[in-house]
């Protein structure tokens, strides 16, 4: 689909009342100054020859109506371009999303030419008002130009062709100025973007220690405006053609007005007009060239505007990025488990292999705990389980069906995760935990059910409001920041429990994955969510990936990862007999919690 055509349709879906109530107002908005410029030709020549005041009252209540009317025009016009906008944006905004949330894995969004084009389509949600108002524009201005045209020709042929002659030139400078702004724009993303990331650290809380401790605000300050001053030169540069050939249009307009002036004034005093006709000729060259310049405006600005509405249309239309099957299989309880068969894996077609050939069996019903150094491939197993990503190489399969013939979504349903990189929502305690399976966020006691298994309930019933306190301080004013009753703040180790909670509730899961689950506990604590995940993936299908092996000693198999790999694999005792890679991890981690000798003389 086109972007004119998806603007419409988008015009079509949010305001098409309002839409022809601005059509018939902008219609209006053409036509009165044509009858105004005749109405006051008539009042002038009835004035000069003498008529009757009769006549001349009732063509001058005429243009008393008519100007009531000029002047009310562009009020409602403002009023129903306002509610378009609002109409449009909330369609726009429905569809932009849906499109994103349509996308199945992550790679869109660790895309930076799709995060260009998406923050673009998100600026081009009010793109399709402003091409209205383009098109619109552009119905006015064949309205003004034809009226004061046929009304100028029947004065001056000679002066109508000259006044059409000189609209050439504007209409070719403003389209060329149209096509360089959208390249601009195009062209701003990626500084933008930059700046908004330098932008976010310099306010973000959590930045903040680090920013202040290590004096970090000039540099990141230094580095964001840096990007602001590349966007402002090529914005300067930009509006400095603008201003040269708007100005060389300007003088243009001004010469052929002025020429039609004289024209005008020395017809007259030779007897050749009257005063009616000098000021239809004034109306007419007025009327004519503010036409032209709005028929060339909206055909620049309606071409800019679909070149950036473009952008919103990609966005829109995006294949998805993982392959859906076209009649999926259904996906049923797991009953013989998880298989990994040749697996090879990397992010782009530049970046290094992350996955060598993985060949890896999770039973069902059984632990397994994945080892290795930082950069193994642990979190992309977990990646690929979720089928955030597909296998470049080999398959995963789920009691034998590859997870591409699978419905992605049914099959998220029965996977339950503590990612290491949890996040902590802006939301209620109620609502932070319910996130995690939104058909049970109502069920209160499933939600306590939950949290009390993670180990927060007494944490959330302290609160000011319970579970109905929100667990962030943004949306507050300066007012509310000394009021803890408008929401707190969790330390890391709460917000831990709190995503921990969200995987007790999905408790029909069939495959649990816990990637790094006790990160930012304290021992006790540690020893106690520990306990609680044994007892609860009991009889489950489990991943573990943790770098504190003692966590995942009691795994039913240990998986040892090293360059994309499998390098070993067996029980904890087993492996530790074999003195492998496993063995030498385990005894360095284990030498750091060893008591030193007590010297002689303490003895």
């Amino acid at each position: 689909m086109t972007a004119a055509a998806m603007g419409l349709r988008l015009v079509r879906r949010g305001a098409p009342l309002v839409t022809i109530a601005y059509g018939l107002v902008t219609v209006a908005s053409g036509v009165l100054p044509i009858v105004t410029a005749w109405l006051l030709k008539v009042v002038l020549d009835a004035i000069g020859s003498g008529a009757e005041l009769g006549t001349v009252l009732a063509a001058a209540a005429g243009l008393a109506v008519v100007g009531l009317g000029t002047a009310l025009l562009p009020q409602f016009g403002a009023y129903l371009t306002a509610e378009i906008a609002r109409n449009i944006a909330l369609v726009a905004d429905d569809e932009l999303y849906r499109s994103v949330g349509r996308q199945v894995g992550l790679a869109r969004l660790e895309d930076p030419v799709y995060l260009d084009r998406l923050g673009l389509a998100q600026d081009a949600a009010a793109r399709p008002v402003q091409l209205v108002e383009a098109g619109f524009d552009l119905v006015r201005g064949v309205l003004l130009v034809g009226g004061f045209v046929g009304s100028l020709a029947l004065l001056s042929p000679a002066l109508t062709g000259l006044v059409l002659l000189a609209a050439v030139p504007v209409f070719l400078a403003e389209l060329a100025l149209a096509r360089r702004r959208a390249r601009v724009q195009w062209q701003l993303g990626p500084w933008e973007r930059t700046e908004i990331f330098y932008r976010s650290l310099l306010q973000d809380a959590q930045a903040a220690k680090e920013i202040r401790l290590f004096g970090l605000e000039g540099f990141l300050r230094g580095r964001m405006l840096r990007e602001r001053r590349r966007a402002n030169q090529a914005l300067r540069r930009v509006d400095r053609r603008e201003l040269l050939i708007q100005g060389v249009l300007a003088v243009l307009a001004a010469v052929v007005g002025g020429a039609g002036l004289l024209w005008a004034v020395r017809a007259a005093y030779a007897g050749e007009l009257s005063v009616g006709d000098v000021s239809m000729v004034i109306a007419a060259l007025a009327g004519v060239q503010s036409g032209l310049n709005a028929l060339v405006r909206a055909v620049a600005d309606g071409h800019e505007q679909l070149l950036l509405f473009d952008h919103f249309a990609v966005i829109s239309t995006a294949e998805v990025d993982l392959p859906h099957a076209v009649a999926p299989a259904p996906v049923g309880p797991l009953r013989r488990g998880i298989e990994l068969r040749d697996v090879w894996f990397r992010y782009s077609e530049e970046l290094p292999w992350v996955l060598r050939g993985v060949d890896l069996h999770l039973p069902a019903g059984e632990a397994v705990g994945l080892v290795g150094l930082n950069g193994a491939g642990k979190s992309t197993i977990v990646k690929l389980l979720c089928r955030f990503y597909d296998p470049d190489r080999g398959a995963i399969l789920w009691d034998g069906v590859d997870l591409r013939d699978l419905d992605v979504t049914e099959l998220r349903r029965r996977i339950g995760a503590v990612f290491q990189d949890y996040m902590a929502y802006d939301l209620s305690a109620a609502e932070n935990i319910g996130v995690g399976n939104l058909p049970v966020a109502q069920d209160r006691d499933r939600l306590i059910r939950a949290a009390r298994q993670a180990g927060v309930h007494p944490v959330i019933e302290s609160l000011p409001y319970g579970y109905d306190t929100l667990l962030t301080r943004i949306f507050f004013g300066e007012s509310d920041q000394g009021d803890p009753q408008t929401g707190v703040r969790l330390s890391g180790g709460q917000w831990q429990r709190i995503a921990l909670a969200r995987a007790y509730l999905r408790e029909e899961h069939d495959l649990m994955i816990l990637d790094e689950p006790s990160a930012g506990l304290d021992p006790d604590a540690e020893h106690e969510v520990h306990n609680a995940l044994r007892a609860h993936r009991a009889g489950r299908t489990s991943v573990l990936v943790s770098h504190r092996l003692g966590s995942i000693r009691d795994a039913d198999r240990i998986v040892v990862l090293a360059a994309g790999r499998v390098v070993e694999q067996g029980t904890h005792t087993q492996l530790m007999a074999a003195d492998g890679a496993y063995a030498g991890l385990f005894r360095r981690q284990a030498d750091g919690y060893q008591l030193d000798p007590v010297p002689e003389e303490v003895r």
